[in-house]
């Protein structure tokens, strides 16, 4: 079954490009496109996309604004902010309004399918370098109790470690020798043991709490 695709971009020709690249792969089907924020809401009403490729700066109306009336939506589909600025604030902003991940117009191609997918399979997809960026404006806050980790099982410490690493679950599975099912239940007891809603939020409160990730 193909994943269903909105793209969103103010500017034609790099929507265009977008479409080209996402429709190369047989698994992706581009179902619209916008160029703004409140169109692209109205779309996903309209086509009930799996994800939203959201631009985050339009004329029109922003990409964070659509982003969280879409997620307000029940169900609404995953959305992956990609933009040219990786701005902490725009990293923050996107992931708070429930962006399910966030990526620079400088991605290639194939990083840029992966993360359709692994959105598409509910996961969170932050690029190397906006990840670097994003724990650096939290390590400077206060340091959460390190004590949140005591109940975290071994195999769920590997599963953060390598989620800290940008690893996909599919990509833990092969690394750990587990089924990739058996991942995705590690992850979520994790993210519940830690009080966190998703991989990224895991990722910086392991980073603040000083916890070694290349162990």
């Amino acid at each position: 079954m193909s994943i269903r695709v909105l793209v969103v971009d103010d500017n034609d020709l790099p929507r265009a490009g977008l479409v080209t690249v996402l429709e190369s792969d047989p698994d992706i089907r581009v179902v619209g496109e916008a160029a703004d924020g409140p169109a692209a809401v109205r779309r996903c009403a309209e086509l009930a996309p799996d994800v939203v490729l959201m631009d985050v700066e339009m004329p029109g109306g922003d990409g964070i604004t659509a982003t969280r009336l879409l997620r307000a939506s029940a169900p609404g589909p995953s959305v992956l902010v990609l933009t040219m600025f990786d701005l902490d604030e725009y990293v923050l902003e996107a992931l708070r309004a429930g962006a399910s991940g966030f990526l620079l117009k400088t991605t290639s191609p194939d990083e840029l399918i992966r993360a359709v997918k692994q959105c598409a399979a509910g996961e969170t997809t932050v690029g190397p370098t906006v990840m670097a960026r994003l724990v650096e404006s939290f390590l400077a806050q206060p340091r959460p109790d390190a004590t949140a980790f005591d109940d975290l099982t071994a195999r769920e410490l590997d599963v953060l470690r390598s989620m800290a690493q940008g690893l996909s679950n599919a990509e833990i599975a092969t690394r750990l020798y587990l089924a990739e099912t058996t991942v995705k239940t590690h992850v979520a007891r994790a993210l519940a043991k830690l009080g966190v809603r998703d991989r990224v939020q895991a990722v910086v409160v392991a980073h603040r709490s000083g916890l070694r990730l290349d162990a």
